[in-house]
């Protein structure tokens, strides 16, 4: 049984046994130092990556055995070095050795990344922070990096957009295809996590045609640069070479209204794509998410099939997608969001903290081993269904601020 979702605790001493003094104590992990983990974290994304060779990947049933042995191993060593979290466990009652399962570890709700610091690494050790992308508030969500944990984040993000980006190209890519990112490039927007993740993706690839195309305004704000977004479609066309554009969901609205401003239209080259991260944060119009694939295909003549939606947050290392490119399902309501096997999804009930059943609605709660640093455990406010071993995404919860991966659902239309 999960915990349930709860309000953040009382304080409680520092002083207080960084080990739990009763409960069972067979579980405990000879993991010791966050180096050790991320060793064997390295080790387990390798083996259970849908990439990996046949002869590396786990036997059915390893990848759920693994996942809770170290996700067991990393609440020890979290609760140990994260004195928020510390406190947040011992309030509920929980520490290493009186936790049976990793869906019994505690978690933190994604609002308090905004008033304590979650992290183990001291000031000295901070080199990143991605911070959250929401509209009204002043001090956003903050998630530390060191070049270590950094390093996670980017082995962890690669294998899974590959597998949904990418699995229909594979080899070298540079004369395969042109990345085109409708966000800020990394010098502009330092902290944003998903920028920082387009980077990784530029420099994974290797790709000769890449490049990012969006500005920052003078009040922080988005925008897209649309002469030099067709300028590299134009370029790809000629060289029978598919475009790959990448952005948020605001992002296109603003490209498909210069470009109706403009009389013009931008027909993309066979076998083209398009990852959209969700998100409006009162930056253009909201499009329902069937309209907003609908012209992406009228726009830019990309096929609802060839459009893959991802989910993440600063909060989390790991991100969820809803299809594999070329295969993704032309019904925006029979998509699904899945984890990697390194994290999982719970849909959970508000009411009773307990996992939703097939098909009911709760919100979601995440398990990221790639968080190494910060906490595993993340309480989002985003209502989602749980469809298997995936969920479908349809909201924000009540009095939930709007953040980048934000939806809103009205009926049966998902808006973002």
């Amino acid at each position: 049984m999960c915990q349930a979702v709860v309000c953040w605790p009382p304080a409680v001493a520092d002083n207080q046994p960084a080990v739990c003094p009763t409960g069972n104590q067979n579980r405990m992990s000879d993991i010791v130092t966050f180096a050790e983990l991320g060793a064997q974290l390295r080790r387990f994304m390798r083996c259970a990556s849908p990439l990996a060779p046949a002869g590396e990947q786990l036997p059915p049933g390893e990848p759920e055995t693994e996942f809770s042995r170290l996700a067991l191993a990393l609440f020890a060593l979290q609760f140990e070095h994260v004195l928020p979290y510390r406190r947040l466990c011992l309030a509920r009652g929980a520490a290493p050795g009186s936790v049976a399962g990793w869906a019994q570890i505690p978690v933190v709700p994604a609002a308090a990344f905004k008033e304590w610091e979650f992290t183990s690494l001291a000031e000295g050790e901070r080199t990143t922070v991605f911070h959250s992308s929401g509209t009204t508030e002043r001090q956003p969500s903050r998630h530390w990096h060191n070049a270590e944990s950094l390093a996670l984040y980017e082995a962890a993000l690669w294998p899974w957009f590959q597998a949904h980006c990418l699995a229909d190209l594979p080899g070298d890519l540079n004369d395969r295809l042109g990345l085109v990112f409708l966000t800020p490039p990394p010098e502009l927007a330092p902290h944003s996590s998903l920028v920082h993740m387009f980077e990784t993706i530029r420099r994974n690839a290797g790709a000769r045609l890449a490049a990012f195309t969006g500005l920052l305004g003078s009040d922080g704000g988005w925008g897209v640069d649309l002469d030099r977004t067709l300028a590299l479609a134009r370029r790809a066309e000629a060289a029978a070479r598919p475009v790959f554009l990448l952005g948020t969901a605001f992002s296109f609205v603003h490209l498909f209204d210069i470009l109706a401003a403009s009389g013009l239209r931008c027909q993309l080259p066979p076998g083209s794509r398009v990852l959209e991260t969700g998100g409006y944060k009162s930056r253009s119009r909201a499009l329902p998410k069937a309209e907003l694939h609908a012209r992406i295909a009228r726009q830019l003549g990309v096929a609802p099939s060839h459009v893959v939606s991802e989910y993440g947050m600063c909060e989390l290392s790991s991100q969820a997608y809803d299809g594999v490119a070329g295969h993704c399902a032309e019904d925006c309501r029979a998509r699904v969001f899945r984890f990697p096997p390194w994290a999982r999804a719970l849909v959970i009930s508000p009411e009773t903290g307990r996992e939703v059943s097939e098909g009911e609605t709760g919100l979601l709660r995440v398990y990221d081993l790639a968080n190494v640093r910060s906490v595993l455990g993340i309480q989002t406010d985003d209502l989602a269904i749980r469809r298997a071993d995936g969920f479908e995404l349809v909201g924000r919860a009540a009095g939930a601020e709007p953040r980048g991966c934000s939806r809103q659902c009205d009926g049966d239309e998902a808006v973002f």
